[in-house]
């Protein structure tokens, strides 16, 4: 008789055991009922929604209503509705904090940063830019939701922060430069989602950077 240990490594490398063909049918079917891009599909649903309604007055059953998935699969990829506009904060996060960490030593505080908000550039671009415009739309509309995103700011700010105090860089440097650098990106985000579409996000962080730093020289 097979151990559990023993039926899971053969179910990983999809070697099955003829015992089990009736659970293995089981977990097929059942892997059969995830839709394709349901993640997407109900970002996107969810963005329609409360441009239509507003944010307060859609629930996560209209949204999953709308994508053709069930409430139970939306919570499978949010916690709540909230999260379908923050999805992805953490790991934007990292981004920010990994570029800056990463950056060529020798450095000063705000070309280290400069690193880190590139390496968010080339996550957030990823991404739909009509979404993006969409969600920038829910903010503007919500206040509770853009106090969360100015709070997500913080954070991204404070983490920046402490990296650059990981390269030796000490206060208040570190802490004006990783904040002068989130007001970059969030400038360059809004530039990115309402100007030229032919203009990519990371060409924007490195304009508004010189930007930046023409007004610190005063010129």
């Amino acid at each position: 008789m097979m151990s559990v240990t023993d039926i899971s490594l053969e179910l990983m490398s999809v070697t099955v055991n003829a015992a089990m063909s009736a659970t293995v049918n089981t977990e097929v079917q059942q892997v059969g009922r995830w839709e394709p891009d349901s993640r997407g599909r109900l970002r996107e649903a969810a963005f329609e929604l409360y441009a239509e309604r507003g944010f307060d007055q859609t629930t996560a059953a209209q949204i999953a209503a709308r994508a053709g998935l069930t409430e139970r699969t939306f919570f499978r990829h949010f916690a709540d509705k909230r999260e379908v506009i923050f999805a992805g904060s953490a790991l934007l996060r990292g981004q920010l904090v990994r570029g800056v960490a990463e950056a060529p030593h020798g450095l000063g505080a705000l070309e280290a940063v400069g690193y880190g908000l590139q390496a968010a550039a080339s996550l957030i671009g990823q991404s739909r830019r009509d979404l993006a415009a969409k969600r920038q739309a829910v903010l503007a509309a919500n206040p509770e939701l853009r106090e969360r995103e100015l709070s997500k700011l913080a954070g991204y700010a404070a983490a920046m922060a402490e990296a650059l105090r990981h390269r030796g860089v000490a206060d208040p440097h570190a802490t004006l430069a990783a904040e002068a650098g989130t007001t970059v990106l969030r400038v360059a985000i809004e530039e990115w989602v309402n100007g030229d579409r032919e203009r990519e996000l990371s060409t924007l962080v490195e304009e508004s950077l010189a930007q930046l730093r023409a007004v610190t020289v005063g010129s």
